[in-house]
């Protein structure tokens, strides 16, 4: 078979990420060629900061050398510049004069950095910090002049200011804003951060505008609006990037703030792709090394023909070193933005940890000064954890080393998110391979080879799969937490088979140290006794953080009559509730009862109560308006919403889960990007499972199609029981899915035996809840 002419026009570290993936599903498919502007094979260019600081050289920071093109069959053109695109002819031109043809074409043109257009601009000694030229150019700068000036108090802008202070040099930061880094940090931490770099001898000019760069034949300063002016002799202006789209432009493609791409990465021009930051992805373009991976996965399956459901997005967050500062922010930081937060300031140590809520969600955080619980608080962030971990970190207590750290992160919970590694992964990689240091784990799994803000938590990980390499299961795995010598998987299959009542009796029985364990084990073996236990038990509402109790009525399919509403209003006005108010899943909270008017309010409720005793229970089934009241409906969501809503309440969860109900292929209730999503179609119902759509964004895979109605509630609810019994706590429907495979979710859930089996279980468990739930209400509380 031929092969197809692949080129790459750019070298950098998005695109040849690009060309790692698509090598490793079909090595022998393209002839490949590799077109960059500099004279160097790729290298990380988020290192270019060491390199400038003294404390790196540039060949260091090189990921691919030239004998990895060579080993590979890559041709590779250095220092040329591709100036033309003709679509019609399929080749691009360059500056040399050199025409090449392709049948697929991949734009990684990166971005360029922003130059203010300021009088004086275009003289000597003016730089960007953007590439291996400006760092050489600041360098020689160095040796013979000592003033410097920095434009640009964000992250950028703050490590040329190092480099520069390191090198010698006297060093202003220049900022428009009243603190650093506002896109990553809060005033509070802004303020920190700017004390502890004047300790280190940078200087700042906040909110101060730029009007002109004034000197006769190179730069001697600046001028500000307010009329002031601040000597330099080397002025770095570090105040941004934009895309580099002039290609793209010229050849005809359709861009806006960067090349348009669709899901699978291609532009407006079928066979011409781009990834990186000059890719526009749903309006959004990512400059952070994480989403522009992801990036480049979906690409390489899209170029190589590999089914792939395509990129959805990615969360932005920062965990990195700022002159020897440890930093971390991820989600929602603003107070505007939320609806609270806590704030917790060690002036002793100088850490500063924020984190916000939003409809009762983990939204955002902020770490200074101690990044190493960064990754926890990003797997809460993506998983939209309730606010109540909140509670339970802080009864958990304060600080704790960063083997406390490694070992409180499930095995499904990411380590290194720039390039996607679990901690399972690393302690896998660490037992299988008998990995010894960071450097080798980096090798072997990535972990940390990036932006390298990952590595303190890394290393933390590879000390503790070493400190307990003795104790680990058949799979490899280490114990679940300090108080066992189990993993997850084994105490899940211990207590399967035991047959225990309760947590205290199985970690009894299974030799625990701590009596009641630990906030990692506790909640998990409470999980598992109660799913393959003797006894099934349903709480009496949730519980507050101030004791307050809080109860959900809950309306099938989100339909309500006159009679519940009325009798509804009674028993506010009755039992005086402080606040009723609409949940962020569609549901009703009454907030604010006491445990003694919640339980005797709670049998009155016009229907039952979604409350939690052991795990997560199913929240309200999304459904669209439905027949003849949805534009396009096909079947009737909203009856079989109601019905399949009825047919798993109280069913719990081991995290949450979220279900929606569409009437057509439309997908009104966003049903793709639902945990669960069951879709009307002229057959019948289509049903996806895996959806997010949090800031981490993924469509759901389908699992099976021509469903009748009582077919699709049966199925769901097996798919539910299924992921009930084989799940570990914590490990939300899509990395189940993942992990389980599609195909084996498949093969399990047709097996008419398997299938009977969890619909029995089902029925058995609904049955005992039922009789558990017409108890008096003290009756029905958790032991």
């Amino acid at each position: 078979m031929e092969k197809q002419r692949l080129v790459l026009v750019g070298n950098g570290m998005a695109g040849v990420r690009c060309i790692e993936e698509i090598l490793a599903l079909a090595p022998e498919r393209f002839d490949i060629t590799i077109i960059g502007s500099e004279p160097h094979p790729n290298y990380n260019r988020i290192m270019l900061s060491k390199v400038l600081q003294g404390d790196t050289g540039i060949e260091d920071i090189v990921t691919h050398d030239w004998s990895w093109y060579r080993e590979r069959g890559i041709n590779l053109l250095t220092g040329e510049t591709v100036v033309g695109l003709d679509r019609a002819g399929r080749t691009v031109s360059t500056d040399r004069g050199r025409v090449i043809s392709y049948d697929k074409l991949i734009l990684a043109t990166g971005s360029l950095p922003f130059m203010l257009p300021l009088p004086g601009a275009d003289k000597p000694g003016v730089t960007a910090f953007r590439d291996i030229k400006d760092c050489e150019t600041m360098i020689e700068a160095a040796a013979g002049y000592r003033k410097a000036a920095v434009i640009g108090g964000g992250l950028l802008g703050l490590e040329a200011a190092r480099g520069l202070l390191n090198l010698g040099m006297e060093v202003d930061v220049v900022h428009i804003n009243g603190y650093l880094m506002e896109r990553q940090l809060d005033t509070e931490s802004g303020t920190m951060l700017q004390r502890e770099l004047e300790r280190q001898g940078m200087r700042f000019l906040l909110e101060k505008q730029t009007e002109r760069i004034y000197g006769r034949k190179r730069a001697e300063g600046l001028q500000f609006r307010d009329g002031s002016k601040a000597a330099a002799d080397l002025i770095v202006m570090a105040v941004g990037v934009r895309p580099n789209v002039k290609l793209a432009q010229t050849g005809g493609l359709e861009v806006n703030r960067a090349i348009v791409v669709n899901d699978r990465m291609e532009t407006s021009e079928a066979g011409i792709y781009a990834v990186g930051e000059c890719a526009e992805h749903r309006g959004m373009v990512y400059g952070l090394v994480a989403p522009l991976y992801e990036q480049g996965k979906v690409l390489a399956k899209a170029i190589c023909g590999e089914e792939t459901p395509g990129y959805k997005g990615s969360i932005l967050y920062s965990q990195l070193k700022v002159s020897g500062v440890e930093v971390f922010s991820a989600g929602e930081i603003r107070d505007n933005e939320v609806d609270t937060c806590l704030k917790q300031y060690n002036g002793i140590k100088g850490t500063y940890k924020k984190v916000t809520v939003k409809n009762g969600r983990i939204a955002g955080a902020v770490l200074f000064g101690d990044s190493s619980e960064g990754s926890k608080w990003l797997n809460y962030i993506k998983q939209g954890a309730d606010a109540k971990v909140l509670d339970e970190e802080a009864a958990a207590g304060a600080g704790g080393s960063g083997l406390d750290a490694a070992a409180a992160l499930k095995d499904t919970d990411t380590v290194c998110s720039c390039n996607s590694v679990t901690k399972g992964t690393i302690i896998s990689a660490v037992m299988e391979e008998r990995l010894e240091t960071v450097e080798e784990v980096k090798a072997c799994t990535r972990a940390s080879g990036s932006c390298g803000g990952c590595k303190p938590l890394v290393e933390a990980v590879l000390r503790y799969a070493l400190e307990h390499a003795d104790e680990a299961g058949a799979g490899g795995q280490p114990p679940m937490c300090g108080c066992t010598g189990l993993s997850d998987g084994q105490a899940r299959e211990a207590i399967r088979s035991g047959g225990w009542a309760g947590a205290e009796e199985a970690m009894a029985a299974l030799g625990w140290n701590e009596l009641h364990g630990c906030k990692v084990c506790r909640p998990a073996i409470r999980y598992y006794t109660a799913v393959f236990g003797r006894e099934y038990s349903i709480g009496g509402g949730e519980k507050l953080a101030d004791g307050s109790i809080v109860l959900s009525p809950r309306f099938y399919g989100g339909v309500v009559d006159a009679r519940q509403l009325r009798r509804l209003a009674e028993l506010m006005e009755q039992y005086e509730v402080p606040l009723a108010k609409l949940s962020a899943d569609g549901g009703l909270d009454l907030l604010g009862l006491s445990p003694e008017l919640a339980g005797e309010m709670k049998p009155l409720l016009p229907e039952a109560v979604r409350t939690a005793s052991y795990g997560h229970p199913i929240g309200p089934v999304a459904t669209c308006r439905g027949l003849g009241y949805e534009e396009g409906a096909i079947q009737d969501s909203v009856r079989l919403g109601a019905e399949l809503e009825k047919r798993v309440a109280g069913l719990e969860q081991p995290a949450p889960v979220r279900i929606a109900v569409s009437s057509s292929p439309l997908h009104p209730s966003g049903t793709l990007s639902k945990d669960i999503g069951l879709v009307g179609v002229p057959e019948g119902y289509e049903l996806y499972v895996g959806g997010q759509d949090g800031r981490l964004l993924r469509e759901g895979e389908l699992l099976c199609t021509g469903l009748s109605a009582e077919g699709a509630v049966d199925m769901t609810a097996a798919l539910l029981m299924l992921y009930r019994e084989t799940a570990a706590y914590g490990e939300r429907v899509h990395a189940w899915v993942e992990r389980q495979g599609i195909i084996q979710l498949r093969e399990m859930l047709f097996d008419p035996d398997l299938r009977s089996g969890l619909l029995a279980r089902l029925g058995l468990m609904m049955e005992r809840l039922s009789v558990n739930d017409k108890q008096p209400a003290s009756a029905a509380m958790v032991r």
